[in-house]
C-alpha cells in the first residue's frame, strides 16, 4: 500500500513546486495560504510525509524568497507565517539548522532593521527569532553573533506598537537566560536605547534590563548616567521602575543627590532650547506642561527626591549613605525652589523622613527654617510650599546646613 501511495506523494509534492516556481505572487499567496491552513502545528515527521521528505527543498525556497523580496514585498506577513510552520514543528532541529545555513537569522534581523517594513511584520520576524532563541543555547549565540541583540534593542526602542515592543522585550529576556557569553553585549545594548523617546519602549527597557542584571555579579557604570537622565520623564510609571535595584549604589545616590541642585547654567541652557524648540511649533500636551513652568531639569528635580525618599525609607544604611553626601541641604535647596511645585512637595516629604529618622539633624533645620516654619513643616510637609515667600525660599536655595558624619551607622553633627 505504501509503495503505491509514495510515487503519487512524490509526483504531487513536484506538481506544487513546478506550480510555485512558475507562479507570480498572486499564485504564491495563494499557495502560501493553503500550506499554513493544512500543515499548522504538524510535527516534522508529518510534514516530511506530506512533502515525501522533500519539504527542506520549499523551506529552502521560502528563505530564498524572503531574502530577495522582503524589502518591497507585501506578504511578508505571509511568507513569516509560512516559515514558521517549520520551526514551530515538534522535533525541527532539522529545519532550524537548514535556515539558518540559509542566513535565515541574518534576515530576520535585517528585517527588523528596516525602516520601511510594517510593525506586524516585524512582530513576526521577532516571534521566528524567540523561536529559535528558545530552541538552545547554541542558538542564542548565533543570534548574538549576528550582532542580534543590539538590533533587537534597537527595534524595542523604535517601535511604535506595543506588540513589537513586547515581543522585543521578550526576545531580549530569552536571548540573556543560559547565555553567559553574550550578557555583557545584551546589556549593553539595553543601555544604549535609554534615551529612547517612547514611554512605553523606555519602561520595558528598564524592566528588561533588570531581569538581565539580576544575572550578571555587577552593573557596569555606564548605565548611571541615562538612569540619571530618564528621571526627567513626565510618566510616573518609569520613575517609579527606576527606584528598583541597579547594583550602581554609590555613583546612583552621587547622582540623585547632585539632581536636587541644577545649576543656574543648566535651568538657563534649558529654558534657551525650550524657547528655540517652540518656535514654529504647535505643542503637545507633554511640551505645554514645560512652557508652563516644568523644565524637565526640575521634573528630574521632584523624581530625584521622590527616589531619595523610597530607597532612604526601604533602607536604613542607604540614609546614612545619603546624609553622609549631603542630602539634607540639598533637599533645602529643592524645597526653596518656587518655579516648581512638585519638586518642593517631594523635596519636603523626603526631608520630613530623615528628620524624624535621624533628630541629630533636626537642630540644624529648624535653624534653616525658623521655629514657626519648621513646625508647619513638621505637621504637613506636603503642602509647605504654599506658605513659603520669596525670603524663605532663598534661605532654603543658598543655605549652608553642614553634612552630619556618619561613623559604623551612627549619625553625628559636622
Amino acid at each position: 500500500m505504501p509503495t503505491h501511495r509514495e510515487p503519487a506523494t512524490v509526483g504531487r509534492v513536484l506538481s506544487f513546486l513546478r506550480d510555485w516556481d512558475r507562479g507570480d505572487r498572486t499564485v504564491r499567496s495563494r499557495m502560501l495560504n493553503t500550506f499554513i491552513g493544512q500543515n499548522a502545528g504538524k510535527t516534522t515527521s508529518e510534514l516530511e510525509s506530506e512533502f515525501a521528505e522533500v519539504s527542506s527543498l520549499f523551506l529552502a525556497r521560502l528563505t530564498t524568497w524572503i531574502r530577495l523580496t522582503y524589502t518591497f514585498g507585501k506578504i511578508l506577513g505571509l511568507q513569516l507565517s509560512a516559515i514558521n510552520i517549520f520551526l514551530s514543528a515538534s522535533g525541527h532541529n532539522r529545519y532550524l539548522s537548514e535556515f539558518l545555513q540559509d542566513e535565515g537569522v541574518l534576515t530576520l534581523l535585517d528585517i527588523l532593521s528596516h525602516t520601511q517594513i510594517r510593525e506586524e511584520d516585524k512582530a513576526e520576524a521577532l516571534h521566528l527569532l524567540l523561536t529559535i532563541s528558545n530552541a538552545g543555547r547554541k542558538y542564542k549565540e548565533i543570534i548574538c553573533e549576528s550582532h542580534g541583540a543590539k538590533v533587537v534593542a534597537e527595534c524595542l526602542a523604535e517601535s511604535c506598537t506595543e506588540e513589537t515592543q513586547g515581543k522585543a522585550s521578550v526576545l531580549l529576556e530569552s536571548l540573556c537566560q543560559g547565555n553567559p557569553k553574550h550578557q555583557k553585549q545584551i546589556y549593553r545594548s539595553l543601555i544604549s536605547v535609554m534615551a529612547c523617546n517612547s514611554p512605553k519602549a523606555q519602561l520595558l527597557i528598564l524592566r528588561t534590563l533588570r531581569t538581565v542584571q539580576s544575572r550578571m555579579k555587577t552593573a557596569h557604570h555606564s548605565i548611571v548616567e541615562p538612569l540619571l537622565n530618564m528621571l526627567r520623564s513626565l510618566h510616573l510609571g518609569i520613575q517609579d521602575e527606576e527606584l528598583k535595584c541597579y547594583d550602581v549604589k554609590p555613583l546612583l545616590l552621587s547622582g540623585l543627590v547632585g539632581l536636587l541642585k541644577p545649576t543656574k547654567e543648566e535651568v538657563k541652557q534649558q529654558q534657551i532650547t525650550q524657547e528655540t524648540y517652540f518656535v514654529d511649533t504647535i505643542p503637545s500636551e507633554t511640551e505645554m506642561i514645560k512652557m508652563n513652568g516644568s523644565l524637565s531639569v526640575f521634573v528630574q528635580q521632584a523624581a530625584a527626591a521622590k527616589a531619595i525618599r523610597m530607597l532612604a525609607e526601604q533602607d536604613q544604611e542607604l540614609s546614612c549613605e545619603l546624609l553622609a553626601l549631603g542630602v539634607s541641604q540639598c533637599l533645602l535647596c529643592a524645597m526653596g525652589n518656587r518655579e516648581h511645585s512638585d519638586a518642593q512637595i517631594q523635596a519636603s516629604l523626603a526631608l520630613k523622613h530623615f528628620v524624624c529618622s535621624f533628630p541629630v539633624i533636626k537642630e540644624d533645620v529648624q535653624r534653616v527654617m525658623g521655629r514657626t516654619l519648621f513646625e508647619a513643616f513638621m505637621h504637613n510637609p506636603a503642602s509647605l510650599y504654599m506658605s513659603l515667600d520669596e525670603a524663605q525660599a532663598e534661605i532654603m536655595l543658598t543655605n549652608k546646613m553642614s553634612i552630619p558624619k556618619v561613623l559604623d551607622g551612627e549619625i553625628y553633627e559636622g
